[in-house]
């Protein structure tokens, strides 16, 4: 059996992994992290990459590094609903430089976190390799277990950090249960040709009593349409003429490329939950990411937040990590600091779920809307746009990588 040390080994080379790796191994600390595929290629993860996000990348030397890549930059997100288009996302009134999202395929990010941690030599990206349990010593954590290519290996670590997903091998090793909050949705994805006419960067479409997510991913569309829990099976049985209908019902404009699904092979069903741990963390062990709390895909935070408590962790971890294990205050700060702006985003999005995108509701508009109607929509815009700027943008509780970490 292969044995590593490392000041720190991570399970899971997601956003919180990578980004919590690279911080660790600028610091001059022994980072390992494993990721049990062969590589970051994965469709249909969270591809929005917020204005917070692109802060600390520029706190941390790499934005224009970052932004030199394939992507999109949208300053606004539209939603037509009911056949009514409005503005209520604008990044724009957030203070600049970093007032828009990134639209890029997750692999492109995660590679390139990869790529900036593996110039340092104290970093250790181990592919094909999964954690499968914990060293313990008494009640301490010590370290991972893992399988590779090259067989079981040991790593043994100051820290050992579980982000390695919402279905989490080491979580729950370290015997830590979340809590499950019922998501009355899950999310059917698939691929779009963009139409001959396109529409301005829109979120969603909401009408006819379904709800479709539009992400442009330049020369395509990566489109969602929101099902109710559990209504996979019923959609195949009414067959795939009842599927486009339902996508065409809320995005007309859709109508001629869903000609392109001809079969049920190109769609993928992702099974929304949402969930957190009422605690983080055990002697020498830390949960950060979907780990910890899994989001909804509503407003695409998930990234963002998982950057958030990479940073969060970093910042507190770094220094007492060069002097061995860490105090289990320390870990219980962690959680306290990251905690209340997850709990405030998952009641928002839940909030959302239950009045905005359950499937089947009724409209939310008139269609058309009155002119009162109108004015008081164009009214309330500007003050909407400030809030949601800020809340889907940099979130509840923005995190600054710490000046010695730069």
């Amino acid at each position: 059996m292969e044995v590593m040390e490392a000041s720190c080994a991570i399970s899971g080379g997601g956003p919180a992994g990578m980004m919590l790796g690279l911080i660790l191994a600028r610091a001059g600390l022994d980072v390992v992290v494993l990721e049990k595929h062969a590589d970051f290629f994965r469709d249909f993860r969270g591809d929005t990459i917020h204005p917070s996000t692109i802060g600390v990348l520029g706190e941390l030397g790499l934005r224009d590094a970052f932004l030199g890549l394939p992507h999109n930059s949208i300053r606004t997100l539209d939603a037509v609903v009911d056949g009514t288009r409005l503005h209520p996302i604008d990044f724009g009134r957030l203070k600049p430089p970093n007032d828009f999202l990134v639209l890029a395929p997750q692999w492109d990010f995660l590679t390139f976190l990869a790529q900036e941690a593996e110039r340092y030599p104290n970093f250790r990206l181990l592919l094909q390799t999964e954690a499968t349990g914990l060293i313990r010593e008494g009640d301490v954590v010590r370290g991972l277990m893992a399988r590779g290519p090259g067989g079981e290996l040991r790593v043994e670590a100051d820290l050992t950090v579980a982000a390695d997903g919402r279905d989490s091998v080491l979580r729950a090793a370290a015997g830590l249960r979340p809590r499950r909050f019922g998501v009355p949705i899950d999310v059917i994805w698939f691929r779009l040709p963009k139409p001959k006419v396109t529409q301005p960067s829109t979120l969603a479409y909401l009408g006819d009593g379904a709800m479709v997510v539009t992400i442009d991913r330049g020369d395509y569309f990566q489109t969602g349409l929101v099902i109710a829990k559990g209504g996979i099976d019923e959609l195949e049985e009414a067959g795939l003429p009842a599927f486009r209908s339902a996508v065409a019902g809320a995005a007309p404009f859709l109508r001629e490329p869903l000609e392109t699904i001809t079969d049920w092979a190109p769609l993928t069903l992702l099974s929304v939950q949402v969930d957190r741990l009422p605690r983080w963390y055990r002697h020498g062990f830390l949960a950060i990411g979907d780990a910890a709390h899994a989001m909804s895909p509503a407003f695409g935070v998930g990234v963002n937040y998982a950057v958030q408590d990479a940073v969060a962790a970093a910042n507190a971890l770094a220094a007492p990590l060069r002097d061995g294990p860490v105090d289990l205050r320390l870990l219980d700060a962690v959680q306290r600091r990251r905690l209340p702006a997850v709990e405030w985003m998952q009641r928002i999005q839940l909030a959302a779920h239950r009045r905005i995108s359950r499937p089947g509701a009724g409209p939310i508009l008139p269609s058309p809307p009155s002119p009162a109607l109108r004015l008081a929509i164009a009214a309330a815009t500007p003050l909407v746009q400030r809030f949601t700027a800020q809340l889907v943008g940099r979130g509840l509780r923005p995190e600054s990588v710490a000046p010695d970490l730069r």
